[in-house]
Formats: structure tokens, C-alpha cells, sequence
């Protein structure tokens, strides 16, 4: 275990790479598929990032929310801030992305609402596209970081990457950094891993398929419950 908080510790000491309802996001991100290739920078989601801070505009959340980010697991979520209500819940994923962009992002998509508490799913982008465990763990790391210097009260969730019939072939890797991100957030009380990687596994330990859409990757409404009934508690005051 200590080696795995050292990883996390070497992986955040490197240069980070490829770094109506007010709570709603607007449209955009839903066009994107999860990406499986090299990315080619965080600032190819600057179309996207302007939209919110529009949206901000015209009417920004009240602070003590909760926001959600990340990649397409958060932008397909489209009952979200239904399945929280009454929690006031802040959308703010762009599907395709990876844990570095909403890294990159945070002082745009996090901090300016002042969340009580924030949940980020993303990663298996990262581990398609070549990253490492440690890096997306890093990552995770990195946005601590920064949420609880300008936040110290906000609590910073990993939601577990996701085990999906598209990427069965991730799963060591996918084990790997949800190990890593635990071994990390033993040490950091501000930051919690959610797992939902465990739930969604059959007994034989593989990914369950009725729990996804026809693409293998995305869930369906079935994979959404899973997911609601695990992180629900933690908004409650």
C-alpha cells in the first residue's frame, strides 16, 4: 500500500499532460465519443468551457452545491439532477475527456461554485488512450489539490472507473488506479473513492452487460441506478 500512495506522489510531482436549471449544463460534449486516442491538448475543449461560463453568466449556481465532472459518463447522465433533487447539483462533464482536462479546467468548472463537494468521473479515457494508472491517479491527486487550497471545507470524490464490456480488456489497469486512488484518499480525509466498480461486476468478476447501451461503453438507465444508489447517501446533510 505504501508503494501505491508513492506512485500517486511521483505521478503529482510530474508536469501534468494533455493537463433553465442553474445546476444544468448547457449542450454541450454530447457529440464526443470516448475517445481512444492521444489527446491533443486540454484547450480543444475551450468551445466547451465557454459555454458553461455563458451559462454561469446568465445565472450561476448558488455556492454549497455539488458539482459533477468529467468525461461522457457525466454528460450522458441526462436525469442526474433529478435522481439527486432536492441536493443542488451542478453538471459540468464533456464527454470524451480525460481526468487531466477537468484537471486543467478546475479553476473554471469547480471553483467558481464554491461546491460543498465534488465528483469527478473520468479516467478510462486516459487508460485507452496509453496514460498509466499513476498518472490518472496523479490527476485525481492534482485536483485535490487545488479544490481544497482555495476550498478546505469541500470533500473531492473519485467515482471508480467503470467496468465495461468495451474495455474488458482495461480491467488491470482500471483495477489498478481505483487501487491507487484508494491508497491516496487513505491519506487525504478531504478525498473519498466511490466504488462503483464493484456492483457492476458479475459474480464470474466481469462487467455485467445489461448494465450498458448497445456501444458496450455507455450505461444505460440500469448502470444510472447503480450509480445513484451508491452516491445518494453522500449528499445527504
Amino acid at each position: 500500500m505504501k508503494t501505491l500512495a508513492l506512485l500517486v506522489l511521483l505521478a503529482v510531482g510530474q508536469p501534468f499532460l494533455g493537463a433553465a436549471d442553474a445546476g444544468a449544463a448547457p449542450a454541450v460534449g454530447g457529440a464526443h465519443a470516448e475517445a481512444a486516442h492521444p489527446p491533443a491538448g486540454p484547450e480543444r475543449w475551450e468551445k466547451e468551457i465557454k459555454a458553461f461560463e455563458a451559462a454561469d453568466a446568465k445565472s450561476l449556481p448558488a455556492p454549497g452545491g455539488n458539482v459533477f465532472v468529467g468525461s461522457s459518463s457525466i454528460v450522458k447522465w441526462q436525469t442526474l439532477l433529478q435522481d439527486f433533487a432536492p441536493a443542488p447539483v451542478i453538471k459540468r462533464g464533456f464527454g470524451g475527456s480525460q481526468i487531466s482536462d477537468s484537471l486543467f479546467y478546475a479553476e473554471r468548472i469547480i471553483l467558481p461554485y464554491k461546491p460543498k463537494r465534488v465528483f469527478v468521473y473520468a479516467g478510462d479515457n486516459d487508460l485507452a488512450a496509453k496514460r498509466t494508472p499513476a498518472q490518472v491517479a496523479g490527476d485525481f491527486a492534482g485536483i485535490t489539490a487545488k479544490v481544497h487550497a482555495a476550498l478546505p471545507a469541500a470533500h473531492i470524490y473519485f467515482i471508480a472507473i467503470k467496468p465495461s464490456p468495451a474495455r474488458v480488456k482495461l480491467m488491470p489497469e482500471i483495477t489498478q488506479t481505483n487501487a491507487l486512488v484508494k491508497a491516496f484518499t487513505a491519506t487525504h480525509p478531504e478525498a473519498s473513492l466511490v466504488d462503483i466498480y464493484t456492483p457492476m461486476l458479475s459474480a464470474e468478476g466481469q462487467p455485467r452487460p445489461e448494465l450498458f447501451g448497445d456501444d458496450k461503453l455507455h450505461m444505460n438507465a440500469m448502470g444510472y441506478a447503480i450509480w445513484v444508489g451508491i452516491i445518494k447517501p453522500l449528499l445527504a446533510d
